[in-house]
């Protein structure tokens, strides 16, 4: 007995179209593979459910070269057929071109990033884990890279400040020395200054009577045998003569 004929029509309950949807998704993949293998055709399928998630399947070949190539080929097709006359259809045709561009890439990004993973089979996770791998490598590389300039400058900087220390450590020794000689040289000289000022000889008095008084103050000094004062001698004649 053969198996009865299905008619189609949309499933009310949403529990039994989820079922479905899946198994009917599922199956599609499979047939989409088997004919890629025994025919070695390109192919690709996209899906999307009623909430919006995409599905999808592509040959070895990626799923963005498979469209661009249907691009190409359709847009052969209209070219040759004479319906793209018209400028505004090459614009038609660049728009959903980079619109798929867009979503491919916006995609692509949030994969890489641990989102949106559940559609993805086995077969791509790996390959997905491969491109994060090998980008992962590239980044380690720069970065080791980056690493090495940076200490290379680092080190032509820390033997361009040797370089200044020690001239500004010998600069600095010069100074001292003046400074120490210039020193020396203003201490010896006050040292001559000194010796000079101590060989100045002491001008004599001129003090009118000094001789007198100084006769006179040994005369009335003790002599130390006799107990009186001794008498001032008498005065020339020619002084008295002179007073008078």
């Amino acid at each position: 007995m053969g198996r009865g004929k299905v008619e189609l029509k949309r499933i009310e309950n949403k529990i039994s179209r989820q079922v479905t949807f899946s198994k009917r998704r599922s199956g599609l993949v499979k047939k989409a593979h088997e004919i890629s293998v025994l025919c070695d055709a390109e192919v690709a399928l996209i899906v999307f459910s009623t909430k919006g998630k995409l599905f999808h399947y592509s040959t070895h070949s990626s799923m963005e070269r498979i469209l661009e190539r249907h691009e190409r080929y359709s847009y052969a097709e209209k070219r040759l057929n004479g319906t793209d006359s018209e400028p505004k259809d090459d614009r038609s045709l660049e728009y959903p071109k980079l619109m798929s561009k867009i979503e491919l890439l916006q995609r692509n990004i949030k994969r890489c990033v641990g989102e949106e993973l559940d559609p993805l089979s086995l077969r791509e996770l790996l390959s997905l884990e491969q491109q994060l791998d090998t980008a992962l490598k590239r980044i380690r590389t720069r970065k080791n890279q980056v690493m090495h300039e940076s200490l290379s400058e680092l080190q032509k900087k820390e033997k361009l400040l040797l370089v200044q220390n020690n001239m500004l450590a010998k600069q600095l020794k010069e100074n001292e020395k003046i400074v120490t000689e210039r020193s020396q040289s203003q201490l010896e000289q006050h040292h001559l200054v000194q010796d000079s000022s101590a060989l100045v000889l002491p001008v004599p008095s001129l003090t009118i009577g000094g001789p007198f008084q100084a006769n006179g103050s040994i005369g009335e000094e003790d002599d130390g045998r006799g107990g009186g004062a001794r008498r001032n001698p008498p005065m020339p004649s020619w002084l008295i003569r002179h007073i008078s």
